[in-house]
């Protein structure tokens, strides 16, 4: 099981292929063991295999089906987290490699389908910067000057961005950015990756590291061994370490919507706003006279609101207020994202390993980095020179990012004691059928889930990867932990690392 059995159903899922693969029902041995087949791991893969490495790949749960599915599908080299910001926190030179980065990971896309023929819709479009109400445009001449310092060449001012709803004031273009369908992406890559003899398998969670002076053994699924020189984590959140990376990221769930525009009523641009969350929006080609327009924003930090019926009528009404050709809403849905506490993504060997390999952090641009961290894995791997690679190593340290690990980690103590208060309902009773709440019952915090034939599924409230307590999530139906992002279906599985295990059986007599 991954995220892809949470309840809501995006786009890509309702209109992607779906690439079917067995079971690990062996050992196996590989060059490469690669762990989570979304857009980084299978990137990953394939870039080895180009590099003459052997390769398999595993995840929890079907391929493409996890969070890679659950973006809106922009590749943009745009730095939703603004370059001037990243300047200040990093340094030019980081900004500068990691701009080149994003660049390269969008041609590689453009090379990649091409090269293999992949018809996932892609596409070559401007991107669009506008002010939400009440900011101010010292915000785009900061973004603008960031732009040209690092040598991010064609940015230039426009009257309007391309919104046809309202008057967006001054904007600014971003040329060479994209889109495409990640599903379809995902299955090509996939099927390039098993013409060439690479192995894939399905509904295969791994339950451990074991990392020796020769390589890594990995168990997973029914208890199988595979044998690897290395290995790759490409989780969204990496499930072999508990602490290190943990610390310098949090997790954020973001919505988006989808519905049909006549073609050609809605100009078909990568187009966000300046607003914290910020929103985004792209159009997909559906054919017959019709596109999707999608929409996203309104995050909030993993676990920390129950109001999304709100935030999807708040993302409704901005939308159709900017976007009034908008038929019906067909889709909503969520995702998360990691953010860094300075901007970058953490790609590289992990804390206190030789030959595990991470990547996460990919704040609002999952697809690009996980491109970019792919080619940057390879290069580590095979023995290559990456100049991107210094600016994501794991094992950084950003004095400048000091504010934000102190708040960020402030937070998760804050969650862990939450063991110690009391529980959101006082009787199961107060617990209607189909949703769940956190109970206490004695010195323990239980989630308990009551389904619609009123039976009540009992589980710890205690996350088993670092024993924050678990929040109910309304939307999905699923138990989120809002210190490092796991999340649980109602019947304690793991939905999404960096948990491995599922929260424990809880014993309760009403």
């Amino acid at each position: 099981m991954n995220v892809e059995m949470e309840r809501s159903v995006s786009v890509w899922m309702s209109s992607g292929p779906v690439l079917e693969a067995p079971l690990l029902r062996s050992d196996e041995r590989a060059d490469v063991a690669v762990v989570g087949a979304g857009i980084a791991g299978l990137s990953a893969a394939y870039e080895l295999m180009r590099a003459g490495r052997s390769v398999v790949v595993i995840d929890r749960g079907h391929i493409g089906g996890g969070m890679s599915s659950r973006t809106t599908g922009h590749l943009a080299s745009a730095l939703d987290d603004y370059y001037h910001q990243l300047i200040a926190r990093s340094g030019i030179e980081a900004a500068r490699r990691h701009y080149a980065a994003h660049a390269a990971a969008i041609d590689r896309i453009e090379q990649i389908a091409r090269h293999e023929g992949i018809a996932c819709d892609f596409a070559r479009l401007d991107g669009y910067l506008f002010l939400a109400p009440g900011h101010d445009e010292s915000l785009l001449h900061r973004e603008i000057e960031a732009c040209e310092r690092i040598g991010y060449n064609g940015v230039r001012w426009v009257e309007h961005a391309p919104v046809p709803g309202v008057e967006t004031g001054r904007a600014l273009q971003f040329p060479d950015q994209a889109r495409f369908h990640p599903r379809k992406y995902l299955a090509g890559l996939a099927h390039a990756i098993l013409r060439d003899g690479g192995r894939i398998y399905a509904n295969t969670p791994v339950t451990g590291f074991h990392e020796t002076e020769t390589g890594v053994v990995l168990t997973a699924g029914h208890n199988h061994r595979i044998h690897a020189g290395n290995v790759v984590v490409a989780t969204n959140s990496p499930v072999n370490d508990r602490v290190a990376v943990h610390t310098k990221q949090a997790p954020y769930r973001t919505y988006a919507i989808a519905g049909p525009v006549e073609a050609g009523s809605v100009p078909d641009a990568l187009v966000w706003d300046t607003l914290d969350a910020y929103h985004y929006v792209r159009l997909h080609p559906m054919g017959d006279g019709m596109d999707m327009l999608i929409v996203g924003g309104n995050d909030h930090k993993t676990g920390e609101a129950q109001d999304m019926g709100d935030r999807f009528a708040d993302l409704e009404a901005w939308t159709r207020r900017h976007y009034p050709q908008l038929g019906s809403v067909d889709y909503r849905w969520s995702g998360q994202v990691m953010e860094p506490v300075d901007y970058l993504p953490f790609t590289g060997r992990n804390h206190g390993n030789h030959r595990i390999f991470i990547h996460t952090g990919d704040s609002g641009q999952g697809l690009t980095n996980g491109v970019a961290g792919a080619m940057i894995l390879r290069d580590l791997i095979i023995g290559h020179e990456n100049s991107w690679a210094e600016v994501t190593d794991p094992q950084r340290i950003s004095l400048t990012a000091a504010g934000e690990f102190l708040k960020e980690n402030l937070d998760a103590a804050t969650h862990w004691a939450e063991h110690l208060t009391g529980g959101e309902v006082g009787s199961t009773n107060d617990i209607p059928p189909g949703q769940g709440a956190i109970l206490r019952d004695g010195l323990k915090k239980l989630a308990i889930f009551r389904d619609e034939s009123g039976t009540l599924h009992v589980r710890s409230a205690a996350c088993s990867h670092a024993g924050c307590v678990v929040h109910w999530n309304p939307f999905e139906r699923c138990w989120d932990c809002p210190c490092h992002g796991s999340h649980f279906a109602v019947d304690g599985s793991v939905l999404n690392g960096p948990a491995i295990t599922p929260l424990a059986h809880a014993d309760y007599q009403e």
